[in-house]
């Protein structure tokens, strides 16, 4: 599909009222059919829901807003609403996976690019929105119905990257659920403050974020937990899959499936080839790669996690300007667009 961008402006809660609306056709049958929603039905009600909320509405107001606001416009209970936002700090095996590159290249260019895998549903079922709430930079991201945007790809109007991989951690501590905390990301105006915000905000779940910046040489992997967050520097060529690989939360308790095993172990293989040469079309090889039976680029009805690969994302990051281009498993972008 081609990934049209969805425009929306307006207050913090007018624009989560604008994407409920956009998802609301669609939420009632997703979760049905969505093993993880089931999982979670035991923790409706939940105290340790509104210790969760807590953290948000005092750390991050704006971004609670655009919540109630989501749940306005979903027409959908704001505790149910919650208890889905909440799905990765609370179980300690969700549905979402995914695989993320990053690349310096020579002549000053910088790639982030992304494997968004989900739920199989939600193939051609979701959107790329541009949002722009008044008194932030605004975005540009992939929209999972009925989730906050950020947790997925996404870009600032100010020129900051984001992509996100799941990571299933065994720990619980109360703080800002991990969703929340990559929305707020996005309305970061430098790669300091988005990898600050990460490192000094107490933490609900984990998330792995490969960040970058327009007019910033750095790329950046970070393994935000619970416990822990790590902070490393792309040196040349990184890939990264749904489990903590860093010296400082390697050892944080976690799950590890097969198939990010095997993602990662074939991700590493292949950026090892990649030289100052490497550009966009290495980065698309490597996310369409499908050696092995667990491969990178997952279309397998019967996957063993449940996912499949919705959307890649290729950002390409110079010294002025952010552009993402949008694969549909194929080898020729749907999508491109100028976020910075």
């Amino acid at each position: 599909m081609p990934y049209k961008p969805v425009h929306i402006a307006g207050t913090r809660r007018e624009t989560g009222q604008a994407l409920g609306k956009l998802a609301r056709p669609l939420m009632s049958a997703y979760l049905e059919q969505n093993a993880t929603w089931h999982a979670l039905r035991p923790w409706r009600g939940h105290a340790y829901l509104q210790e969760l909320a807590g953290h948000v509405q005092e750390a991050l107001p704006e971004i609670w807003e655009e919540f109630e606001g989501l749940a306005e416009g979903l027409r959908m209970p704001a505790d149910d609403l919650l208890l889905w936002h909440c799905r990765g700090d609370l179980l300690h095996k969700s549905a979402d996976g995914c695989t993320s590159v990053a690349l310096q290249s020579s002549g000053g260019k910088r790639w982030i690019a992304h494997n968004e895998d989900g739920d199989p549903y939600l193939y051609g079922r979701c959107h790329v929105v541009d949002v722009r709430p008044a008194g932030a930079p605004g975005y540009v991201s992939f929209y999972y119905p009925g989730s906050l945007p950020g947790h997925t790809f996404g870009a600032s109007r100010a020129g900051v990257v984001q992509t996100i991989n799941n990571l299933r951690i065994r720990a619980r501590r109360a703080g800002v659920p991990r969703m929340f905390l990559a929305r707020a990301v996005l309305d970061c105006t430098s790669l300091d403050q988005a990898a600050d915000l990460l490192a000094h905000m107490p933490r609900a779940g984990g998330f792995h974020h490969t960040l970058g910046a327009a007019g910033d040489d750095r790329l950046l992997s970070v393994e935000a937990t619970p416990g822990a967050c790590s902070v490393e520097t792309v040196a040349r060529r990184y890939g990264h899959a749904n489990h903590a690989i860093h010296q400082g939360t390697q050892d944080v308790p976690q799950l590890i499936t097969e198939s990010s095993r095997a993602r990662q172990n074939r991700i590493d293989t292949l950026v090892d080839t990649w030289n100052e040469q490497s550009g966009e079309a290495e980065l698309v090889g490597a996310l369409h790669d499908c050696e092995g039976p667990l491969p990178i680029l997952r279309r397998a009805p019967d996957d063993p996690d449940e996912e499949n690969t919705l959307a890649t994302a290729v950002f390409e990051l110079d010294d002025d300007h952010v552009t993402l281009r949008i694969y549909d498993r194929k080898p020729k972008a749907t999508q491109e667009i100028v976020v910075a």
